[in-house]
């Protein structure tokens, strides 16, 4: 997936049905967290993209911390 994927303009939180934020590979990378996230900033929840499609069954986002949270704020803003 790419920011500028169609599919990323249809795509929901399963939560709150809100937009989601892709955090592209190369951000992830440096984590070693695998093919991307779809980030929710609003719940501070993240969702698995795996082999190119994205996981977003409730139970499959995760809470992140306060101080991920920032972080994951930082690498959104251009």
């Amino acid at each position: 997936m790419t920011p500028d994927d169609p599919l990323m303009k249809i795509l929901a939180c399963p939560l709150d049905k809100g937009p989601l934020h892709l955090l592209t590979p190369e951000a992830e990378a440096r984590e070693g967290t695998g093919e991307g996230t779809l980030y929710n900033p609003r719940l501070r929840r993240r969702y698995p993209v795996v082999d190119g499609i994205p996981q977003l069954l409730p139970s499959s986002g995760e809470q992140v911390s306060e101080e991920e949270h920032e972080e994951l704020l930082r690498r959104m803003t251009p």
